[in-house]
């Protein structure tokens, strides 16, 4: 079990883990167990490099099928790949004339047709049965199938070698993350946390921390825990996480308007949103031991922190904290002999007998008083630097920068490159920018009215303005550290890969990662959409949609469920009901040169849950990409081999009605990862303008590159062409985010 657990951390960051122990002998000879192994792996679409290859000759047999396991549980060769429509690739000649002749039929009926395992009668000449694996009016699967084709990939991925040193660096680059980690490293940092112990390092996010917190105390090390936590919202937001798994501190009236929303459905009798707010407000609600209610009451009453401060922190989570004061008992453990502070608290929080910072800054704000305004955010270098573009339309560009520029030092590097990347799009006044509300769906919204006051010149000022302090600030952070190193080595692909800065993924990618922005060339004529869902699930209704969203210059089209072949796109059929346990998939076929022939501008990728509730949990999408045509089973209909697969995420929070998984760019003929959620039960409910102004935001982000020539200039190393340089940077260094991090420098 650990072996497998350590395997998919690194196979995540393109490497295969071997222990050091594993490694039995020196032979260079590949053996005949090796040789087949290989050739297993390269059909799943994976090669090796030399000092891995070297190190799997000389391990177990036993070892290389635990390897090779490993990557087909990733890859799901084991699960029904099949479609509903067998040779989906040529339209059926289904209509919606067939769909009611079948009604009625059925109301009826009548005994003029088939009658099939799902009890639905099928009229003679309207669908054409021979081509379909299951109902084609209730879409419910008969026949299942394996996949077929392997090894049509025209790209092989090389994977490394990975011992504990570079496991170990990894488990300490995710523990000093600048940024808060995504789903693929929380949920890797969850597993490493379990098989190392905990190294002596600066954790430097409160989310990760948490992550910490929650093992500690499982391993009834709660005394060892407190020295973590800094402030009530710490305790607080490890609280929450406990009860919801959550690791922001997302309102309760949030998540149960999502989860409420989720459940509504078109068909007023389908409708389960009242039950729904119900059940969720019934999971949320606060139930603690004794043993709990005495643990907490300890942290707060030993935070060493004055009790004003404590309760101004609180505050802002009021609603919240009265509910957890209330379950965890804490009005009667303050009554306590040795809890006097935590009795003091109660009374000053309660009465609210204190002063709450942020009123005092919108008060002075509003009345225009600038001195106090900016002598009050100095004290909140990160939250001064939150505000910093709307106080600039407020009180004026160059006050207020002269004020920030006094503590640009002590801003988070992350905050710093946010304000840089961010500049460009925020003083556009016909820009809209994408944002995402804590436990929301992404949003855009309008550019400040503010903006209007200003023209284009003086907004362009203020951008440059920004970018100069930014760019000064990191390279001043830059040059302050002495590096002995002479020259620096960059790969060109860094340039093309985005700063992991905000935008973080909420689902989990199984196979080698990719970052929010990452742009994936096409090397054939097709790209295949794929979805897989409800595996280890017994069989039910569960009506999961793949779609896709073509934009013209002047009009939209698309390819779902509703519409099965259009310009450029071909569907395999609505599955609307699962099999017991090996679940069930879709595919969508995407013909670039159709859709350039069409004047198609972007594809986007969609994935929605069309029954009551959010996506389910460990549906699996994705998409194939090959020099070579893909093959389609003429028996079957099975469209997948994994050797094509470019890139895959698996779902796993389970709060988002519809997904974006990703665009393509049809005159640039390349696919540009990105994860939005959005709120619709439908493809039609997906605001394209939103997509459009995720991309803007992507592309406004720094990428690696230019951050590492910051680097190079600021400590005056010399940028070469040759690898052997004294630092360097190449795209599988890149692929840990974290270690990517660590250049941002506070």
């Amino acid at each position: 079990m650990k072996t497998q657990e350590l395997l998919k951390i690194s196979l995540r960051q393109n490497a295969i883990f071997i222990p050091s122990e594993m490694i039995a002998n020196d032979i260079k000879k590949l053996s005949g167990s090796t040789s087949v192994f290989v050739a297993n792996v390269s059909k799943l679409g994976f090669t090796f490099s030399e000092s891995l290859l070297y190190a799997l000759n000389n391990v177990n047999p036993n070892y290389k099928l635990e390897v090779l396991e490993i990557l087909k549980e990733v890859l799901g060769t084991d699960k029904n790949w099949a479609p509903l429509v067998k040779e989906w690739n040529i339209p059926t000649g289904e209509s919606a004339i067939d769909h009611v002749a079948t009604f009625f039929a059925n109301f009826f009926q009548t005994k003029n047709g088939t009658t099939l395992q799902c009890g639905h009668i099928i009229p003679n000449n309207t669908f054409p049965l021979e081509r379909y694996n299951g109902c084609p009016f209730c879409g419910t699967p008969f026949e299942f199938g394996k996949i077929e084709n392997y090894g049509q990939g025209s790209k092989l991925k090389v994977l490394d070698l990975w011992s504990e040193k570079e496991l170990e660096d990894f488990y300490k680059s995710l523990l000093q993350s600048k940024t808060a980690l995504d789903a693929t490293q929380a949920d890797s940092l969850k597993k490493a946390l379990k098989y190392f112990p905990l190294p002596k390092v600066d954790i430097a996010m409160k989310e990760t921390l948490m992550l910490v917190i929650d093992v500690l105390i499982e391993e009834g090390k709660a005394e060892n825990a407190f020295q973590y936590f800094k402030s009530p919202t710490d305790i607080l937001r490890y609280l929450w996480f406990k009860n919801t798994g959550l690791l922001q501190i997302i309102e309760p009236k949030t998540i149960i308007k999502r989860i409420s929303k989720n459940a509504t459905h078109f068909y007023n009798p389908l409708d389960t949103s009242a039950q729904a707010k119900v059940a969720s407000q019934k999971d949320l609600k606060l139930k603690y031991s004794r043993k709990e209610c005495l643990m907490v009451a300890s942290w707060l009453n030993n935070l060493d922190m004055d009790v004003e401060t404590m309760c101004e922190i609180m505050h802002p989570k009021r609603g919240m904290w009265v509910r957890f004061i209330r379950a965890l008992r804490l009005a009667e453990y303050s009554k306590r002999k040795g809890f006097e502070k935590l009795n003091f608290l109660m009374d000053v929080f309660y009465n609210q007998v204190y002063d709450v910072w942020q009123s005092k800054v919108n008060s002075s704000r509003l009345k225009f008083d600038a001195d106090k305004t900016f002598s009050l955010l100095k004290q909140r270098p990160g939250l001064f630097a939150r505000s910093l573009f709307s106080n600039m339309l407020w009180f004026g560009a160059d006050e207020t920068v002269a004020h920030f520029e006094e503590i640009i030092d002590k801003v988070p590097a992350r905050l710093v490159f946010t304000l840089n990347m961010y500049a460009q799009n925020y003083f556009d006044k016909n820009m809209q920018r994408s944002v995402k509300p804590l436990g929301g769906t992404n949003k855009r919204i309008p550019a400040n009215g503010l903006l209007n006051l200003y023209n284009e010149e003086q907004l362009e000022a203020m951008k440059n303005q920004i970018e100069a302090l930014c760019l000064l600030a990191m390279k001043k952070r830059f040059a302050a550290i002495e590096n002995p190193n002479k020259t620096i080595y960059i790969d060109p692909q860094l340039f093309n890969m985005p700063v992991s800065i905000g935008d973080r993924s909420e689902n989990v990618q199984d196979l080698p990662v990719a970052l929010m922005g990452t742009r994936f060339p096409i090397e054939g004529n097709e790209v295949r959409l794929f979805m897989q869902w409800g595996a280890d699930l017994p069989a039910q209704h569960l009506d999961m949609d793949l779609s896709c969203h073509i934009a013209y210059e002047d009009k939209a089209d698309i390819c779902s469920f509703s519409r099965l072949e259009t310009v450029g796109c071909k569907h395999s059929g609505d599955i609307r009901s699962i099999p017991a346990k090996i679940g069930t998939a879709e595919y969508i076929n995407i013909n670039i040169d159709d859709l350039a022939k069409a004047k198609a501008k972007f594809v986007t990728f969609t994935c929605n849950a069309f029954s009551n509730g959010s996506i389910t949990p460990n549906l699996v999408v994705g998409w194939m990409n090959s020099k070579h045509p893909m093959k389609i089973s003429e028996k079957t209909g099975v469209a997948y081999d994994p050797s094509c697969v470019d890139h895959q995420v698996r779902v796993t929070q389970n709060v988002a009605k519809g997904l974006v998984f990703g665009v393509l760019d049809v005159a640039k003929r390349e696919i540009i990862w990105l994860e939005m959620t959005f709120g619709g039960q439908v493809v039609q409910g997906l605001d394209f303008k939103g997509v459009q102004a995720l991309l803007a935001k992507l592309s406004s982000k720094l990428n690696i590159g230019s951050l590492l020539q910051l680097k190079a200039e600021a400590q005056g190393l010399t940028i070469t062409e040759d690898q052997n340089a004294d630092e360097v940077y190449d795209a599988q260094w890149a692929i840990n985010a974290a270690a990517v991090m660590q250049l941002l420098i506070d």
